[in-house]
């Protein structure tokens, strides 16, 4: 603004002066990549038998006297809701997804005879299981940026 009247006035191009033009795109890093690389253990059989209670002690305790917070800790180490034990069949579903998951060789008949009949060992087994296979996941996050 200038001192007469408060009007904005344009500046009048001269021959030699260059008229500029508006910044149509920013100057900067470009395009981010991101690549995120898993890689688990797969295939085989359990990484422990039904009746191996020695190698986790602290799990077979709780699976021994209470078996019903060591299925809520199952559910919620499978990535689901803690709810889930409450529905009826839920560790023998949990059972096969993780057989299925992490394509351990087995079929649903043995899935639900170990269930039904052991079952504070068959959780056990399950939670020994998941602690041995999300344990071996590794993440690697590499970041490239290029200019433009």
């Amino acid at each position: 603004m200038d001192g007469s009247g408060g009007k904005d006035t344009e500046a009048k191009q001269t021959g030699n002066e260059k008229l500029e033009l508006p910044v149509l795109t920013q100057p900067g890093l470009g395009v981010t990549t991101t690549t995120v690389t898993t890689i688990t253990q797969t295939g085989g059989d359990w990484s422990t038998g039904l009746f191996d209670v020695c190698s986790d002690t602290s799990t077979f305790l709780m699976g021994a006297f209470m078996p019903c917070c060591l299925d809520l800790s199952l559910a919620h180490q499978y990535g689901e809701c803690m709810c889930l034990p409450l529905l009826p069949g839920s560790t023998f579903a949990m059972r096969v997804g993780i057989r299925e998951r992490f394509k351990i060789r087995g079929s649903v008949c043995e899935d639900w005879t170990t269930v039904y009949c052991c079952y504070p060992l068959a959780l056990c087994q399950m939670i020994r299981e998941m602690k041995k296979r999300l344990k071996t996941q590794i993440y690697t996050v590499s970041t490239a940026l290029e200019s433009s």
